[in-house]
């Protein structure tokens, strides 16, 4: 079973409710004990998913929807593993990873398997794919290799790592753009100044927050914005028209991946603060 996702424009989205907006947009939980949970959207054709392995090993196979005889026939993958160490392996390859370590695999590969080291500890694989035109090489990324920036400040309750995994002066990729921000304690806003991105789509996935606390998640068109209430391991889908940024009720961190014509990760249209409605 896979959860499927249709578009929806600006104009129809600035009319729905809070229920719609969240049927529309936000994923249920991602990370449910041994199960792989998947989402495809319409925009620009991504699916997000996440693999929880406990007791098992679990097989990526592909949903009837996708028409496919393995999941990577058409399609590339980022994975980026936010749980306990854990294994992927995809054709001959396995691959070890720790918390925070990235993944791409290309188009092609005839199996994908995920498992746990430590089923007291379990991993939880976020995965993220896009369509392929072509195959390129399986590569590991590791959390020291993911380019860490530092960005934002105290002053402004933003302060963040951002690591980039998967992008174009990294792992060479189709048209998949992946990487994460980590909040400093203290600081809860993401993404500001908030942007549109109106040649490809992103998705937002949050990590890293206790159950009793949130992410307000701000979309909509600048000039007609809307949130979302996130709870962890729930991603949303950014269309290309909408903004997408973010302020917590504690610190947390969350793993941003886009697909779509612009594979440049800068490619971006500000929206200053003062002109968001």
């Amino acid at each position: 079973m896979m959860d499927i996702r249709f578009e929806h424009s600006a104009a129809e989205t600035a009319k729905m409710t809070t229920g719609a907006l969240r049927a529309a947009f936000l994923t249920g939980c991602l990370m449910v004990d041994d199960e792989i949970q998947l989402c495809y959207s319409h925009y620009d054709r991504m699916i997000t998913g996440g693999a929880r392995p406990v007791q098992r090993r679990l097989h990526l196979e592909p949903p009837a929807e996708l028409r496919a005889t393995g999941f990577l026939e058409r399609r590339e993958l980022g994975v980026i593993n936010v749980g306990g160490s854990g294994q992927v392996c995809a054709g001959n390859d396995c691959f070890s990873l720790e918390r925070l370590d990235g993944l791409y695999l290309g188009r092609g590969l005839p199996e994908v398997t995920f498992q746990s080291d430590d089923a007291s500890d379990p991993a939880c694989f976020y995965l993220l794919s896009a369509p392929a035109h072509q195959s390129y090489p399986s590569r590991k990324v590791t959390r020291a290799e993911a380019q860490p920036t530092e960005t934002g400040s105290s002053e402004t309750a933003n302060a963040r790592t951002i690591y980039k995994y998967i992008h174009d002066q990294g792992p060479q990729s189709c048209q998949l753009v992946m990487g994460l921000t980590i909040l400093r304690n203290g600081s809860v806003w993401n993404t500001m100044p908030a942007h549109t991105h109106t040649r490809r789509t992103e998705v937002y996935y949050y990590f890293n927050l206790e159950p009793d606390q949130r992410v307000f998640h701000f979309m909509g068109a600048p000039q007609e914005t809307r949130h979302l209430v996130v709870a962890n391991h729930q991603a949303v889908i950014s269309p290309p028209w909408s903004i997408h940024a973010g302020c917590g009720t504690s610190h947390y961190g969350f793993i941003w991946g886009m697909a779509g014509e612009n594979y440049t990760y800068t490619d971006m249209d500000v929206v200053q603060t003062g002109d968001l409605l």
